[in-house]
């Protein structure tokens, strides 16, 4: 646990089981990103954490009122946050799986690795969606209940206002302004972080082969991007937290569906 609080962490109640918790974070030291862990408290009482910003003495107190952690999404969390919560399952994508191993944390599962009909424990409360196709192999979150979707790096929402509320670092993206998924920027983005974005043609005859007639016979296979895209939009979330900017707290639908166009035309 890190042994001194971060002046400039906000720690938000968004509903009575959802706490966020906001700081500065600037990508490659010059693009103020900002940062965001996201705690969820089930039905069981349990506490589910995606973690990306450090485990603080306020944090922790935090996540503790909610309840005892349970299940925890941890990308960019250091091994020290996990060893506050050792009866934690700790869930990744395979990608991370060597990586934090060098860091000292095994993960208890991986989408990518495991098969994809794995239940962690979790999915009667929180959806999962492994975008597979994606650059960074990321994974979207939907908790029922509270209709909240919940992403790392597969939606941006810059500036983070509310990240930077406490800084001295002004949350504007240099040279864009922003990055939304309203604007050009941002479905170029994620156009070009698609690595499995191309409709395969299943199969294909002509109406006549020389003098036999056949019938056609042709569909296409969505892409994966476009695919886990649809699953996510077919959710209807109404809320979008995201790591990086602001809250979604109205049209959050109409935001993936702005930010997935191109993938959902």
């Amino acid at each position: 646990m890190a042994t001194e609080n971060i002046p400039e962490l906000v720690i938000r109640e968004v509903t009575p089981d959802i706490t966020i918790f906001s700081k500065p974070f600037a990508r490659f030291g010059i693009l103020p990103f900002g940062g965001r862990s996201t705690a969820v408290r089930l039905s069981t009482g349990d506490v589910w954490v995606l973690a990306s910003t450090p485990l603080t003495p306020d944090t922790k107190a935090a996540i503790d009122r909610l309840g005892p952690v349970g299940d925890g999404w941890g990308r960019s969390a250091p091994h020290v946050f996990w060893k506050e919560y050792p009866e934690a399952k700790v869930i990744g994508v395979e990608a991370l799986i060597e990586k934090k191993q060098a860091e000292g944390l095994v993960l208890d599962g991986a989408y990518g690795k495991d098969a994809p009909d794995t239940k962690y424990g979790f999915e009667d409360e929180i959806y999962a969606c492994y975008f597979s196709g994606f650059a960074n192999k990321d994974v979207a979150w939907f908790h029922a209940s509270s209709k909240t979707l919940i992403v790392a790096d597969l939606l941006f929402n810059l500036p983070g206002n509310e990240q930077y509320s406490k800084s001295k670092t002004k949350a504007k993206v240099p040279i864009f302004g922003k990055l939304d998924p309203w604007g050009s920027v941002h479905k170029h983005f994620v156009w070009g972080q698609g690595k499995d974005k191309a409709c395969v043609l299943l199969s294909f005859c002509p109406s006549y082969l020389g003098s036999v007639e056949v019938e056609v016979d042709f569909g296409f296979e969505l892409s994966a991007m476009a695919r886990d895209a649809k699953t996510v939009l077919g959710w209807k979330p109404e809320r979008i937290i995201m790591c990086h900017g602001d809250v979604i707290e109205t049209d959050a639908t109409k935001a993936w569906a702005s930010a997935y166009s191109k993938y959902l035309a």
